[in-house]
């Protein structure tokens, strides 16, 4: 797998659609704590047009889907098909599964700039401020 080395020495793995898939079917059917955000401003400088950012942000919602999927060619969307509608993450290019099970996705500008982070585990995510 290709590695980057993001801003703020983050070291990364390139999205591996075969990791994500396996990850998402592993998890099908059961109860995981979900972390989404997007940015628009917040980890990224605004540019010349100097519009507020847009920012959505959710973390350790729990929610049970039936079947997750990989799309496009990268960037790459990430959607979770639950009992009445989505959830997707669009805009990812790097994932990995860390040392206690977790899918982490994120989606980084050319500049390694955080646009968009996706993370699903059987745990809560730590709280922070």
């Amino acid at each position: 797998m290709k590695e980057t080395r993001l801003a703020g020495e983050v070291l990364v793995e390139a999205l591996n659609v075969n990791l994500v898939q396996r990850e998402l079917d592993r998890h099908a059917g059961q109860d995981v704590y979900l972390h989404l955000e997007t940015t628009t401003g917040t980890y990224t400088a605004l540019g010349p047009e100097k519009m507020p950012p847009c920012i959505a942000f959710i973390r350790n919602v729990e929610v049970q889907y039936a079947r997750g999927v990989v799309r496009g060619g990268g960037p790459y969307r990430v959607g979770l098909k639950m009992d009445h509608g989505w959830v997707y993450g669009d805009g990812l290019t790097h994932a990995e599964v860390d040392d206690e099970g977790r899918l982490l996705m994120a989606g980084y500008d050319d500049q390694g700039r955080l646009r968009i982070a996706m993370q699903l585990g059987v745990v809560p995510f730590r709280e922070g401020a």
